[in-house]
């Protein structure tokens, strides 16, 4: 066994010369023990002080793209990095171009969580005023997931070269004078300051750029989990802000139909307009036309279902044909004026299989679900209904962003990504595919009240 010890968690150069001799040398990846500074190694390994003498007249040729990959993944944290890479390296670093090897793909993951990390630490440092002897000081904390920092120093040097600035971090600090970069021992979330004079403006200002019309709570919280939320002040503004922000939106919305009159009628027309020449995926060839929504623009329900049928295709309105008569039915059983609910649904255009002279209706895919997502979001951003109904699992699906069983959801008061409530049940048309008389029955009861239900949420 060989030991070889590299002078830092990021140092790559030193990795590089011992991979690079070793592989030289034909030392299988098994022989060598890799550890970081004083750190512990295996005790049977014999410690090479200098990287091995390659063989005579050998040469080691390595891809550029397995140099660029090497270059970041020896950031990540993980201690299997160096023996890793150095296994790639010494069988044949040309498999970084199979994306399907089982190594190649570990790296690159790897790689990816490396530049995810340097990525928020650009987008989550946040620097508090100090004033010392010389003036003002900035000081900022943050804790890496990878030995990222280093790395990240020239673009803090560039984003900020007026000022005089530390970054603290448990690994080590970097101070910058304006001039000269240095480093500094690790430190520890006491050594930064606690707040400063500024945040409270930065505060203020945050707040009254919030827009809750355009907030995704899910998608907010991908991009800023909540571990980067203690070091950063406006985070403390989050759950209020994100808990008013449907009253706020809904005060907006309100505010700007009384103050405009009939634009909301004008920019719907206009978008049933625009959806009629949609070409966002390919069912728009086949279809007769787009079948938009339709219903009251202040409707409290709005009733999504999967696709228009046959006679939908043909009509141009949403459900017409015989699960539409099904579906007036059961409303109207459940007490719910249709004519009071918006109906629509999550894909525009019918897709079939022609069989013969009948076109055969068939399932929405997960592209084309997608596809059409942006109509339905301008939809609901027109109509704002309190209550969204979905009718089936490609509309469940479309309300919620994610694939779900109807059996999962059913009947559940579901929080939207996009605000306000949902509710699932089944499509009217399954009603119709039963073959028992007694089971259709007793699903047509269940069905109506599932209507019930949602109805009473309003």
């Amino acid at each position: 066994m060989r030991a070889v010890t590299i002078a830092a968690e990021d140092d790559f150069e030193g990795w590089r010369d011992a991979a690079r001799a070793l592989a030289q040398a034909h030392v299988a990846p098994p022989e060598v023990v890799w550890r970081v500074g004083e750190g512990g190694g295996d005790l049977f390994a014999t410690e090479v002080a200098a990287p091995p003498t390659p063989a005579s007249g050998a040469k080691l040729r390595v891809p550029k793209t397995f140099v660029e990959l090497a270059q970041t993944v020896i950031l990540h944290s993980d201690p299997q990095r160096f023996a890793l890479l150095y296994t790639l390296l010494a069988t044949d670093p040309h498999r970084i171009e199979d994306r399907a090897d089982p190594l190649v793909r570990r790296l690159e993951l790897m790689a990816k969580a490396v530049r995810r990390d340097i990525h928020k630490m650009r987008a989550f440092v946040r620097f508090r005023e100090l004033v010392d002897e010389a003036g003002p000081r900035f000081i900022a904390w943050f804790e890496p997931e990878h030995h990222i920092v280093r790395a990240n120093a020239r673009f803090f040097v560039e984003r900020f070269a007026s000022m005089r600035w530390s970054i603290l971090t448990p690994e080590l600090s970097l101070h910058w004078d304006g001039q000269t970069l240095s480093e500094g021992p690790a430190a520890t979330r006491g050594d930064a300051p606690a707040d400063d004079p500024v945040e409270a403006v930065w505060n203020t200002y945050y707040a009254s750029i919030f827009n809750p019309a355009r907030l995704k709570t899910g998608a907010m919280l991908k991009e800023m989990p909540r571990k980067y939320w203690k070091n950063m002040p406006e985070t403390a503004l989050v759950k209020e802000l994100v808990a008013g922000a449907r009253a706020r939106e809904t005060a907006m919305v309100e505010t700007a139909r009384s103050s405009v009159g009939g634009n909301v009628e004008g920019a719907w027309n206009a978008l049933r307009d625009e959806a009629a020449a949609c070409t966002r995926c390919p069912l728009y060839k086949p279809a007769t036309q787009t079948v938009f929504g339709e219903g009251p623009l202040d409707a409290a329900m709005m009733l999504v279902g999967e696709q228009p049928g046959d006679q939908e295709d043909l009509a141009g309105h949403a459900f017409v044909g015989p699960a539409g008569q099904m579906l007036n039915r059961a409303l109207e059983e459940a007490g719910i004026d249709r004519a009071r609910v918006y109906v629509t649904n999550a894909v525009k255009h019918f897709k079939f299989e022609p069989r013969g002279k009948r076109r055969i209706h068939a399932k929405p895919d997960a592209g084309e679900i997608t596809a059409c997502r942006w109509w339905y979001e301008q939809e609901l951003a027109l109509v704002r209904p309190k209550l969204v109904v979905a009718l089936g699992a490609t509309a469940a699906r479309q309300i919620t962003g994610k694939a779900a069983t109807i059996s999962r959801l059913r009947g559940q008061k579901l929080a939207l990504p996009e605000g306000g409530t949902g509710w699932v049940t089944v499509h009217p048309s399954y009603l119709l595919r039963l073959p028992d008389a007694e089971a259709a029955a007793q699903a047509y009861r269940d069905f109506v009240a599932d209507l019930r239900g949602a109805w009473a949420l309003l």
